[in-house]
């Protein structure tokens, strides 16, 4: 029978326990916040999604981890919009036999926290004629603009960009090349509050920066950039209304930058692991925060903050006694704390809240 609420061709979650060795972390916001104020954390192994849910808002019991299955996941993204709806866009590589493994990208929503999860619905590959070509598709990376749109662009076979989204209707447009020329994997994507999207896209020599300035309007190709980024490790936030600071681990010193287009990089120091940087806009102590989460190569989650775009006064970072793999993920909860999500080597989420005193100091962890 189907759960209150739940949509037609919903999937049904079963709880299941997780064997650490295969649970991933996703890209993107893999801890969310519904309406209702709840979190919920989103893994996924090789039968599927995995999702754990608090059962009241700020509340120490969790549910999970329930399982949807969508098979052969390699990569998976989640994103959120204004809306609170969380959408999941996955990458599947399919074995063949004596063929190119076959790869899709799938995408289902969250409509409600703790409800069914919305059915996988392939999105396809930009490459159908060419097996070879659709294997070496990317990883997707999500934007959700305030009318809910759904953006998901990624880098192609010939390492250019594309795109596919929703139009007015809510149906899928077909998919577009942005170009774009010998660019990393990852790129970000952030959706703004002045219903703008723009996109940075490191590359081998430059980093390519397109900018879509109206609901459902073309993607306009801005100057490249002469920045060098390392790989995968490229982060966008609105950090005030219209925005965008991108932030990047800089490859000659392993170090953290910041950056707003037309503007200087600005230093931030850290030394994160990989491609494992979160980035959280919130009030803390009553003022506009940007908060800053990464692992570094001790397995150890490093958190620090400063004055939304005031990157250039400094800031300290600080151990949160966290350890973890994969990327830990900033929220906030329903009582309005900055919360630090994390998986532990046993493949369950941890998660620390932001002690009732002054600064950035995070409360014990709770184990998922």
């Amino acid at each position: 029978m189907a759960r209150a609420g739940q949509r037609s061709g919903a999937a049904e979650g079963t709880e299941r326990g997780a064997s650490p060795a295969e649970v991933r972390v996703p890209h993107g916001t893999w801890l969310v916040r519904g309406t209702d104020g709840r979190l919920t954390a989103f893994g996924f192994d090789a039968e599927g999604v995995l999702r754990w849910t608090e059962r009241r808002a700020g509340a120490r019991d969790w549910e999970g981890p329930d399982l949807f299955p969508v098979s052969h996941l390699d990569a998976l993204t989640v994103a959120q919009g204004a809306n609170g709806y969380t959408h999941l866009v996955g990458r599947r590589a399919v074995p063949r036999r004596d063929a190119p493994t076959a790869v899709e990208l799938v995408h289902a929503v969250q409509y409600q926290t703790g409800r069914a999860l919305g059915a996988f619905h392939g999105l396809g590959n930009p490459h159908p004629k060419s097996p070879e070509r659709a294997a070496r598709l990317g990883v997707p990376v999500v934007a959700v603009d305030d009318g809910g749109t759904v953006h998901v662009l990624v880098r192609n076979a010939g390492r250019g960009l594309m795109l596919r989204r929703e139009d007015k209707t809510g149906k899928w447009e077909g998919w577009k090349d942005l170009k774009g020329s010998r660019l990393h994997d990852v790129p970000a994507a952030v959706a703004t509050s002045a219903a703008t999207v723009e996109v940075l896209a490191p590359g081998e020599a430059l980093t390519s920066y397109w900018v879509r300035d109206k609901p459902y309007g073309a993607f306009a190709q801005r100057p490249d950039i002469p920045l060098s980024v390392r790989s995968g490790s490229v982060r966008g936030l609105e950090t005030s209304p219209g925005k965008v600071t991108f932030y990047w681990t800089d490859p000659a010193n392993g170090q953290l930058v910041a950056h707003r287009p037309g503007s200087w990089l600005i230093p931030m120091g850290g030394s994160p692991a990989d491609d494992t940087l979160s980035v959280l806009r919130a009030r803390v102590d009553g003022e506009d925060r940007t908060v800053f989460a990464y692992r570094d190569a001790a397995g150890q989650v490093m958190v620090a903050m400063c004055r939304s775009e005031q990157e250039q006064d400094g800031l300290w970072w600080v151990p949160t006694g966290l350890r973890g793999t994969g990327r830990p993920c900033l929220a906030v909860d329903g009582a309005g704390r900055v919360t630090l999500g994390v998986f532990g080597a046993d493949g369950r989420p941890r998660v620390s809240r932001r002690a009732d005193e002054p600064g950035l100091v995070m409360g014990p962890a709770l184990t998922v």
